[in-house]
């Protein structure tokens, strides 16, 4: 097993670059395996840890294609809707309630 080189935050040579930095490039790991991390240490846990991926051994972005945008708006729509009343609620359902608000809490007065 092989050690991964730390880099302090902020401190990370060039060509390297974390996921969400590839994504604002137009860019995906592509399957390569993790180059280096980066840690941010904290007071009172442990450091915060980003991957970091070769910028040269990205792959560019799959693009969307309709059946994509199609399965993403069916998903999204089953997360605002209520399995108790059936309605779309407008926004995702909490998973710790597990139903709208006001099936939740059906005593509460809520303004619309």
């Amino acid at each position: 097993m092989s050690a991964l080189p730390v880099y302090r935050w902020r401190l990370a040579p060039d060509g390297l670059a974390t996921r969400r930095q590839l994504r604002a490039r137009g860019l995906r790991p592509g399957g390569q395996p993790v180059a280096a991390q980066l840690e941010r240490p904290r007071r009172r846990r442990g450091p915060l840890v980003a991957y970091l991926y070769r910028i040269d051994l990205a792959k560019p972005v799959r693009p969307m294609t309709p059946s994509r945008a199609a399965a993403l708006q069916r998903a999204m729509a089953a997360r605002r809707t209520c399995p108790s009343c059936r309605r779309d609620a407008g926004y995702c359902i909490p998973p710790s309630l597990g139903m709208c608000v006001p099936c939740a809490y059906p005593n509460q007065q809520y303004k619309e």
